[in-house]
């Protein structure tokens, strides 16, 4: 089977497709055949030695999949061979075939294609994890997404909008919030042309309540300056490139919270909580509230475009590989 190999630290240039033997499966492993491999920004990170998780050399990056189970553990209890199904790998699915435990993929729904599940869990896992438990956001409140045309930014501006939010997307130019608009987003702040200090301040005078920021940087600070009071900051991530450093007078002067939201942990530490929050992500893409957007399908040998259109930050909406057919 062929794998897209890191056989050494570095940029996407740095990687190799291999021929490499077929894994094997022991306990509660399932073995799948990949059709789709969805990529997110931890991909560009993996890579290079810059994320939370560094797999020893070498390895097949690709923390999120969708295909066919071809094999099953001894130990596998709910699923069996010729079942689809998608899951987070953590690294691993830029491969043909990879082995993951049964507790870390969830059958696909009847509808949905391969490489809409391959989109489908980092992205939708995060936000709602993001908006329901560390928010607790209620209807009618008003929450801002930073970079909500990227693929948590998508999810987030559609969630917001199916638990009742008023939605206002930010964005870095006028085609990237169509998408959010599309998305459901109520209100858009082009933040190249616009201060978005002073765009919050006129208006929304009485502050955010809820602020999901995938991006940091310099957009952190005057986002959080414009919080409402109770309001929740919520720490996603850091595609812009600098991690911000917070001025901590302003959550005093606020009386707001700001909060971390790593989703990988959650799944983890709360699993039985992480289990309904999948239930409920089906539920609301079974009654059309949720729809993941991909934005493009990359063939497995463009492996450095797909990575490129995500690092580049051009993307609107998920970017997927294919794998195989």
């Amino acid at each position: 089977m062929r794998a897209i190999l890191c056989k050494e630290l570095g940029p996407a240039d740095k990687l190799v497709i291999e021929d490499v033997p077929s894994p094997q499966v022991s306990g509660d492993g399932v073995k799948v055949k990949v059709k789709a491999a969805g990529l997110n920004f931890p991909d560009t990170l993996i890579i290079e030695g810059k994320y939370q998780i560094k797999p020893e050399l070498p390895f097949s990056p690709g923390g999120e999949m969708a295909g066919e189970i071809i094999e099953v553990g001894p130990d596998v209890k709910n699923l069996k061979p010729g079942m689809r199904v998608m899951g987070l790998t953590g690294y691993g699915s830029f491969a043909e075939e990879m082995v993951i435990g049964e507790s870390r993929v969830i059958p696909v729904p009847d509808g949905m294609k391969d490489e809409t599940a391959a989109a489908f869990s980092m992205v939708y896992g995060t936000s709602y994890h993001a908006l329901k438990q560390r928010a607790n956001i209620q209807p009618g409140e008003t929450l801002l997404v930073l970079g909500a045309s990227g693929g948590v930014g998508l999810a987030a501006v559609e969630l917001g909008k199916a638990m009742g939010a008023k939605v206002i997307a930010a964005a870095s130019s006028d085609d990237k919030l169509q998408v959010a608009k599309e998305a459901g987003a109520d209100d858009l702040i082009n933040y190249t042309d616009e201060d978005l200090k002073e765009a919050l301040k006129s208006r929304y005078p009485q502050g955010i309540d809820v602020i999901y920021d995938p991006v940091g940087d310099r957009f952190t600070e005057p986002a959080l300056r414009n919080m409402a009071w109770n309001g929740r900051f919520l720490i996603v991530g850091f595609a812009a490139g600098e991690i911000p450093k917070i001025p901590a007078n302003l959550t005093l002067l606020k009386g707001c919270s700001v909060v971390g939201v790593f989703w990988g942990a959650f799944t983890a530490k709360e699993p039985k909580e992480h289990i309904q929050n999948v239930k409920e992500l089906m539920q609301l893409f079974a009654d059309g509230k949720i729809n993941p957007r991909v934005s493009e399908v990359f063939p497995f040998e463009q492996y450095e475009d797909a990575l490129a259109a995500l690092s580049s930050r051009r993307a609107k909406g998920k970017v997927v590989l294919k794998v195989s057919d």
